[in-house]
């Protein structure tokens, strides 16, 4: 294909993915208030288990607050829900200049990497409130805590992502193993340095900062990063098996 026809085919996917996306933010809509109280309820959670402790009021401000809150949810659903068509239609204007074995590779990767990220998101939504009560805790009596719902909505979406990306670093492992790029026995003589850089990174990417949250990033981060390794210790084997010229020094003479 020419140029001017792969560019008409990347416009036409993406006008394609655009009208989706807008027919998922419509059909939101329509099931705001669902929506709206499944987003609250970590909140609430929270607050239920504060008790009267601590007076908290979720806020909302400013004459258009509402209507921009409804929008800015409803699209961010919309985008999420639509997610699979539009993320095939990204893969599909890729698949056409890729070797046969990498499609099969990229088959594999897109069937488990969307399960991983939706467990790290459900595991996330799962943790929120624990997060939420310690860190709305620090509110001293004298004082209300009023949460603009703005933030608590930009809170949890974080809180969201980094659960759903830490839990595709593993995939990401094992592409970089299959490029040549890390080995097993690589992963293996520096497990004490990833077991340190798990902990690390669930500390300071946890936006509740919390040690119950972070334990509950890191533990599952560190058992599939040991999934990873036994995987990528596997193909590095595999490998071995089928190349000729494995454990033949440079100075040697091969079998060819």
């Amino acid at each position: 294909m020419a140029l001017s026809d792969h560019l008409r085919e990347l416009r036409a996917r993406l006008l394609k993915s655009a009208v989706v996306i807008l027919l998922g933010v419509v059909v939101a809509l329509f099931f705001f208030d669902q929506i709206f109280d499944l987003v609250l309820k970590p909140y609430n959670d929270a607050r239920q288990a504060l008790g009267k402790s601590v007076k908290t009021d979720p806020v909302v401000g400013g004459v258009g607050g509402p209507l921009v809150l409804q929008l800015k949810l409803c699209g961010m659903v919309g985008l999420v829900a639509t997610s699979p068509y539009w993320l095939y239609q990204i893969w599909a204007f890729i698949l056409p200049g890729l070797h046969r074995r990498e499609r099969k590779w990229t088959r594999v990767f897109a069937t488990i990497a969307g399960p991983l990220f939706l467990a790290g998101v459900v595991l996330g939504y799962l943790t929120l409130p624990k997060g939420l009560e310690i860190l709305i805790g620090f509110t001293q009596d004298e004082l209300t805590n009023l949460v603009e719902f703005g933030d608590y909505l930009t809170f949890l979406i974080r809180t969201l992502l980094v659960f759903g990306v830490a839990f595709e670093i593993p995939v990401f492992v094992i592409l970089l193993n299959l490029a040549g790029v890390v080995s097993g026995a690589a992963l293996g003589a520096h497990r004490p340095w990833i077991v340190l850089g798990t902990f690390i990174f669930a500390a300071v990417a946890t936006p509740s900062t919390d040690p119950f949250t972070m334990l509950l990033l890191a533990i599952p981060m560190l058992v599939l990063f040991v999934i990873s390794e036994v995987i990528c210790r596997v193909l590095d084997r595999r490998r071995r098996d089928h190349d000729e010229l494995a454990g033949i020094g440079d100075d040697e003479l091969s079998p060819l």
